[in-house]
Parts: C-alpha cells; structure tokens; sequence
C-alpha cells in the first residue's frame, strides 16, 4: 500500500508541476470539446485561401490554431479572430451552431468576409461575448433581435457599406437591452422596415439610443433617416457621433454645442440646413469635426479657430460665405499646433488666403479648392514641412507660383489648376519635391523654364499642366521620359508641335488636345481615357482595346471607311466604350450595322464628316447613350424606329443631313429626358405632334429649314424648362455627364441664332431656343408660346403663320433674339414690345403688319431693314405715321400733314351727334304738320341724308383708321 501512495503522490505532485509550468509559461491545451467545436465549425466554411490550414486534428492544440486566442489562466478559446485584412480570398460558407461549444468566448470578428447568408440568431446565445464584428461580412437579411441577449456586450460592429451591405431591421428597440454598450456601428444598415418607427417617428433617429448608459461611440451612417437630430443634450459619455450620409431635415441642433466631452461629430451628407454657431467654442474637448456635403450657409463662425484640441476640420461642399480671413485671420496658438486636415472647399469663400495659414505646426491637409479666393498664394505656405496636400484648385487666385513650395518635402499631392496664376515656374519650384505625386496645374497661364537635361527629383503618377507655355522648341519636354510611373498626363492647349513619343501611348489617361501635333496613331489598347482632338493626325482610324472607355479623335484628318473601325474585330468582342467622339474629320463611308458591340456608349458624335447611307437600326442596342451627335453628313431615309429604345437621351443632334419622313411622334413618348433636340436642315414633312409638349426638360428645339407642316402646338407652354430660370448644373459649368464615378463628359450643342450660328458648352445650362423657321408651318402664334418666360431665342420666320402678334409677347423679358419675319402676320405690332429690354436682335421684315412702331430705346437702335416689307410706320423707319392712316416719306408735299389728336376726334363724334339730333326732329315736325310739306321734305331730307351720310361715313373711317 505504501509505495502505492508514494507512486500516486508523485505523480499528482508532477501533474501539478506541469500545470503550473504550463501556466507560467503560457503554454495551454484547449479543452478536447473545444477543440471538436472548432473543427466542426470549420466544416461548414469555404476556405480557398486555406486560411485555416492549421485548424486540424494533427495539432493538438488549438490555442496555437491560426485567429485562436485562448486565456493564459485556463486555456478556453476568449477569442476568434477570423477577419480578413490582407487581401486573401475571404472566408465563406454557413456559421455551424458549435460555436456555443466555446462557453467562454467573449471575442468574435468575422468581418471583412462573404459568408452570403442571414446572421444566425444562434450568436444571440454566446452570451458572453463583449465584442462582436459582423462588419462587411457578406451577412444579408434582418438582423436577429436575440442579439439583444448580449448583455455583456461592449462593442457591436455591423457596418456596411453603400456597395455591400445588404442587412435590415424591422426593429432595433432590442439595442435597449445592451447596457454595456460602448461602441455601436450600424452604419449602411437598411432600417427603413422598422414597422415602430414608421408609425411613431417616419425614420427619425430614435433619442433613446443616444441614452444607452455606457455609450461613448455611435455611427448610424448611411440608413436614410429622416427628421430632425434628437436632442442628446443629457448624455454624459458620448465622445462620437457620425449620423453622416442620411436625410436629416434640421440645422444643426443647439444641444450640440453642450456636450463639452465630444471628441469627434461626423453629421456629413445629412441635408444639414441653416448655420454654425458661435457656440463651437464650447467643445473644448473636439477632434474631429465633419460637417461636409450639406446645405449649410452664412459664414464660418471665428470662434472656431479657437479650438484647442481640434484636428481635423471639414466644411467642405457647402454653401458657407464670407470673407476667409475673417474667420481664420486670427487663429489661435493651440488651433494652429493642433489641426492637421483643414477642409473648405465648394463652397461660396472669397477673400485673400490669409498669411496665417503658414504658421501651423502639423498641418497635414488643406483643400480650399471651388471658391472665390482671390490674391496671392500666401508666400509662407513654404513653411508647412508637415504638408502632404495642397488643393487651391477652381479659385480666382493671381500671381506667382512662391518658389517656397519647393521646400515642401512631405508634399504628395499638389493642386492649383483653374486659376489666374501666372509667370515662370523654374527647378526652384520642385527642388526638395521628392515625394510628390500628383502635379495639377492646368488652366493657368504659366511658363516652365527648366534646363534641357532637368531631371525632376519626384516620380509622378498625374500630371496636369494644359494651356502652359512649356518652351524648348514647343516640342513635348525631354523631362518627361523620366516619369516612367505616370497613368494621368494633361498637356492640352500647350502648342507643342512634332510626333509623340511611343512611350506616351501606354499612359492610362493621356490628354493632348489642342497642339500642333501630327503623324499616324497606333492600336490604343491599354489606354483608358485619350483626347486628341483639335490636332494634325491623319491616316486610317486605330483600333481600339475593348477597355478603353473615353476616345476624342474629333477636328484632325483622319480618313477611311469608318466600318473597319466599328466592325472590324471578331464579332464576340465587346467593348466597354464610355465616349466616341470622331467629329470634324474626313471619314467616309455608310454606318455599319454592328453597334450591339459597343452597348456601353454613352456618347457618341460623328457629326462634320463625309459620311452617308441610311442609319441602322442597330444603333438602337445603345440603350445608355446620353448624347448622339451625327450632323452635318450626307445621312438619308428615315429616323430609325429603333432609337426610341435609347430613352436616356438626353441631346440628339441629326441637322444638316438628308432624312426624310415625317417627324416621329414617338420622341414626345420615348425619350422624355431630352434637354437638346436638334434636326434642322433636313428634309422631313409631317406636322408637330403635341406629344413634343411631353419635353418638359427641353431647353433647344431646332426643327428649321424642314418641310413641316401644320400648326404650332398649343401645348407649348408646357416646355417648363423654357420658363424656368436656368443655372449651372455643376462644378464644372455646363451639362456634364459622368461614368465609372470618374469620368466626366462636357455636352456642346450648336445653335443658330441672331442670324448664325454659334457653339455652347460651358454656359450651355442657360441657353434656351426653338427655333421652327424655313417650314411651312400656317396658323397663328399660340399666345401659350408667350410663358416661356426664360426663352432666350425664338424663330418663326419663312412659314405661312397668320393672325396677330400675341399682344403678352413682352412678359418674355429675357428675349434675346426675335424672328417673325417672312409670314403672314398681321395687326399691329403690340405695345409690350417696348419693355423687352433684353432684346439685341430682332426682325419682323415681310409681314402684313400696319400702324406705328412702338417707341422704345431699344427698338430704335435696329436697323430699318428689321421692319421693311410691311405698312409700319415710325423710327426707325424713315416714314412717319400720317393722318391718312398710312406711312409717309418725310420728304413728301402735301397739305395736310397734320395728324389729329385723340381729343379733336372726340370733339367731331359730339358735333356730328348733335347735328344729326336736329335733323332728325325737324323732319319729325314737318312730317306731322302738313302732308305736302312732308311729302317735299320727305323728298328733299331723303336726297340730302344720303349725301350726308355718305361724306360722314367716309370722314369718320379715316379719322378712326388714324387714330388707332
């Protein structure tokens, strides 16, 4: 029995050494039931990185197990680790219940995977779990409400994203249950199934989240929430809020200016309204503040350069006003040691940038790009060796380039395009520049000066200098060969002249319009974006890769049958062609039938060239075009049938063809995002259908120089666009169409007004016309026309209109240009003329029109020949209105060459009148007092009365025919 107990003794005694040594060593075994929950678990995953390849039976213990953390004391798994950060192909498949094997769990992250299925209610069972990240996971459907079991729960992630996230909520009152909670990120998550808020609050942020006792971080980004911002005011803890990217209707609320312990508030993209408050100051404790991408105005309060914590401050894309320097004209000492990022840009700002920009310590960010800056750029700016981004784009800003900025060695991106800048910019300006990246500096008026064997000290990747004056010959700089990482390279509307180096055609995005540049181009293959327009190439079209995505080959000499380019590569290639622009060049041949290839077109002009043929029916496969341009060609038969399937059209350009049929009704039905409808100069017949009033974004319809026929459409004043007062649609000016988020195509349309023709782009939102002339259009102008009260041009003239000018036509005060001439019309012309003050060009020629031309400056200042052709009278006619009622030469003899007034007419009805009272009662008497008298009266009264009658009817008409 003894050495029985011995041996047992020992052996407890070398179990509890081994534990011990196990312990302080931390080297721990996870429980065997543990271990099989895991590899169950593992079951039921998709793993094509073989990410858990050391999940397996083979090695005994799991705490070792890749994302495995076990506790130090006893070994229980506390931790899965299972998120994907590093680019390997994401885990997927179903979670397996065995989970709830892992009693002591309190860490899960699976985020970043693709699990595509619902989150299994399960999770709501492993009750001590503090943290919790389903993030981006591929989970969809409604979360379950058994997370709210999670008591312990401190931090719960189920972000999305606007790409991904597919999750729901029909309710989230079971977040009321997580007492613990610290950190909530439900950003992206679809809330708009929430039955109790439907019915209570219409979407609106319910207040009793900000109330959860231990909440420090929420993020409730993304889900559309409407309403006003809840009041928070009462909430201790809460250091972030981002309620960014929703529907708010509220300014920004009063509470917000309590709450002392904030550190960061995102309240970006929420339809924010109203301004910022003086009470900023009162977040002493503030980080981050992000107000971006709201409707916010008046100016920047000062007191917000006085915050001395704040790091990161963006107000960008706003309408915030003012003058820059006197809200950051006299920052603070701790605001400048502190920010980093300082974001204002679109916004309203104007003002010199203030010299005290250059005094930050840490200033990492500055983006004062899209306002109305003026002055120079601060000198000091060189001071900023923490500088990684400067964008002082799109502004009014003079002056040099200070040569400071070459001493900015931590500066990545640099920004200064759109400018009044000018002078020489030399190596000075680029000395110490050895990490920059991005060089955009177009669209100022600068020239480089740098020696012929200059190597830069940076390697760009973008690279912007259109409309510089680069120098050596006008040739593309030798420099440029040593910038072999370069995928961006503006150098449009610089002059340079020769061929371009093969190098160049590899770049991603090459833009070289405008020069003087020449020779054959070749297969444009890895390219996605090139422009080069309004050069000398000439030869046969290349062929294109099917990745390129913007082409500009327009106004060059290039030649050839125009099918080998569209048709020409095996018929499965399809092509993700965004834009096609071959305009003004000498391409012959008809359109081949062959654009099921190119169904991603988006625009696509052919206009100004030798082209001819009907046009196929296939180019109905370009169901995304915006904008088809094919004017002045040689283009015959009838507008395709097919075209009424590309219904985002928004400009379609056919002028100056051959088509010929009637003009298809289905334009008013099928394509009602038209803004620009331009068929001039063709020959199509057939009468206007009404359905065009269905155009209601209309602002150009051109159907002059046709054979139309029929009335105008009474509809017309529907044409809203035309009465609505126009501005610029967007930062870049002008009707601009994006792709690929990137990508952005600027709308030209030609149209012909005051007599010729002009081309608009960039103010092209504010050009409206209709223009109807050379048809033979009968019936009256419709007084409906006359509510288009932003119209700027209108031409009626060569058609057979009848009746009178609508007398209204003055309400349409922002009139330009004016043509009636060569019709019918009759009457007068109307007295509202006279208050048409925009009105610089107008012809009324050829007409049936009488009487006196309005009085009015401004229609004095038109030449004679606007009102030749009728029976008008006054300046600036040389023929004055005369009593006869017609014009009369002022050089013509005649007595009577006085013109009476409305009163001698007035005395003549009374005199007249009277007159005719007493000749009336004296034959009266006569005829009663004695039957021979009334028989000689009756004889005598009966001859004189007509002949009074007759002289005074003749007076009286051309008394009455004066006057009017």
């Amino acid at each position: 029995m003894r050495p029985n107990l011995e041996a047992l003794f020992f052996l407890l005694s070398l179990s509890t050494i081994t534990i011990s040594f196990k312990v302080s060593y931390g080297i721990n075994i996870c429980p065997e039931i543990e271990k099989e929950a895991l590899l169950n678990f593992k079951k039921y995953l998709k793993d094509p990185s073989n990410l858990l390849s050391s999940w397996n039976s083979a090695h005994v213990n799991c705490c070792n197990w890749n994302g495995v953390v076990c506790s130090n004391k006893t070994g229980r798994v506390h931790q899965l680790r299972l998120q994907n950060y590093d680019g390997f192909q994401e885990l997927g498949g179903k979670l397996n219940p065995s989970l709830l094997n892992l009693k002591h769990l309190k860490y899960l992250d699976l985020s970043q995977n693709d699990f595509e299925e619902t989150i299994p209610s399960f999770i709501g069972s492993l009750t001590r779990l503090e943290y919790l990240d389903l993030s981006n996971a591929g989970f969809y459907g409604t979360i379950p409400h058994s997370i709210g079991n999670l008591s312990n729960l401190r931090t719960l992630n189920l972000e999305g994203n606007s790409y991904r996230s597919g999750l729901d909520g029909d309710s989230i009152e079971w977040l009321s249950g997580l007492s613990q909670l610290e950190q909530l990120n439900m950003n992206y998550v679809n809330l708009s199934k929430q039955d109790n808020w439907l019915q209570f609050r219409s979407f609106a942020i319910p207040s009793w989240i900000f109330r959860l006792a231990s909440l420090t971080f929420l993020d409730l980004s993304g889900n559309s929430f409407e309403g006003p911002i809840p009041n928070i005011s009462n909430t201790t803890k809460i250091q972030h809020i981002d309620i960014s990217d929703n529907k708010l209707n509220s300014a920004i609320p009063d509470w917000l200016y309590t709450c002392k312990d904030l550190e960061f508030v995102y309240f970006s993209s929420s339809s924010l309204h109203g301004t910022i408050s003086e009470g900023i100051a009162n977040l002493t404790s503030l980080k981050t503040l992000s107000l971006s991408w709201n409707e916010l105005s008046g100016e920047i309060p000062s007191e917000i350069a006085s915050l001395c914590k704040l790091q990161n401050l963006d107000l960008s894309v706003n309408k915030l006003v003012g003058n820059i320097s006197d809200s950051f004209g006299n920052m603070s000492d701790c605001f400048l040691g502190a920010l980093e990022s300082l974001d204002l840009s679109e916004n309203q700002l104007s003002g010199h940038p203030t010299h005290q920009i250059g005094e930050f310590k840490s200033l990492k960010t500055i983006r004062l790009s899209g306002n109305s800056l003026y002055g120079p750029i601060p000198v000091n700016l060189g001071n900023l060796l923490s500088l990684e981004t400067l964008n002082m784009a799109s502004n009014k800003l003079t002056g040099n380039l200070p040569e400071s900025l070459g001493q900015l060695f931590n500066l990545k991106f640099l920004h200064v395009e759109d400018n009044k800048l000018e002078g020489v910019v030399s190596e000075i300006h680029f000395a110490n520049l050895t990490n920059l990246m991005d060089l955009y500096a177009s669209g100022n008026n600068f020239t480089l000066k740098v020696s012929p064997n200059w190597i830069p000290p940076f390697s760009l990747t973008s690279l912007g200098l259109g409309s510089w004056n680069l120098g050596f010959g006008s040739t593309i700089p030798q420099w440029l060969d040593s910038q072999k990482n370069v995928w961006e390279l503006d150098l449009s509307s610089t002059g340079i002249s020769g061929e371009v180096p093969s190098w160049m055609w590899e770049i991603q995005y090459l833009n070289l319009s405008h020069n003087h540049l020449h020779g054959k181009i070749p297969d444009i293959i890895n390219s996605d974006l090139m422009c080069l327009s309004s050069n000398k190439f000439s030869g046969p079209l290349p062929r294109v890769g099917s990745d390129v995505s913007d082409l500009d080959l327009s106004n060059n000499s290039f030649s050839g049958d125009i099918s080998q380019f569209l048709c020409g590569i095996a018929n499965e290639t399809t092509y993700s062609l965004d834009v096609l622009k071959l305009e003004g060049n000498r391409l012959t041949g008809e359109i081949p039938d062959c654009w099921n290839k190119w169904s991603a077109i988006r625009v696509l002009n052919l206009g100004d060239n030798d082209m001819f043929g009907s046009i196929p029916n296939s180019i109905g496969f370009l169901t995304n075009m915006l904008s088809l341009n094919l004017q002045n060609n040689k283009f015959s038969g009838h507008i395709p049938f097919s075209l009424r399937n590309c219904t985002k059209l928004v400009n379609v350009d056919l002028a100056g063809n051959e088509l010929d049929g009637k003009m298809p009704a289905w334009i008013g039905t099928r394509l009602l995002n038209l803004r620009f409808l331009v068929l001039r100069a063709n020959k199509l017949s057939g009468e206007i259908s009404p359905d065009i009033c269905n155009l209601n974004s209309l602002q150009i319809l051109d159907l002059s120089n046709n054979g139309i026929s029929g009335i105008i459409p009474r509809c017309v004043d529907n044409f809203t666009a035309m009465a609505t007062k126009r501005s610029f649609s967007n930062q870049y000016g002008g009707v601009v169409y994006t792709y690929y988020g990137t990508g952005v195509f600027a709308e030209s349309v030609s149209v012909a007004t005051k007599g010729s023709e002009s081309h608009y782009d960039t103010i092209l939102p504010l050009v409206t016309n209709i223009d109807f002339s050379n048809n033979n259009l009968s019936g009256d102008i419709p007084k409906q026309l006359t509510s288009l009260v932003e119209l700027r041009s209108l031409n009626l003239s060569g058609n057979h209109l009848t009746g009178l000018i609508p007398s209204n036509i003055g309400g349409m005060k922002q009139l330009e240009s004016l043509d009636l001439s060569s019709n019918s019309l009759s009457g007068e012309m109307p007295n509202s003329f006279r208050v048409m003050s925009s009105l610089n060009y107008l012809n009324v020629s050829y007409n049936k029109l009488i009487g006196k031309i309005p009085e009015s400056t401004q229609l004095r200042g038109f030449d004679s020949s606007s009102f030749i052709g009728n029976d008008l009278c006054g300046p600036p006619l040389t023929s004055n209105c005369i009593s006869s009622g017609g014009p009369k030469n002022e050089h013509d003899n005649g007595s009577d060459d006085h013109e009476p007034s409305s009163s001698e007419i007035e005395w003549f009805y009374v005199f007249v009148s009277s007159g005719y009272a007493v000749g009336l009662s004296i034959f009266c008497t006569t005829l009663i007092l004695k039957k021979s008298w009334r028989e000689a009266y009756f004889e005598f009264m009966e001859e004189m009365w007509n002949r009074v009658y007759v002289y005074f009817y003749i007076k009286w008409r051309k008394l009455t025919r004066t006057s009017v």
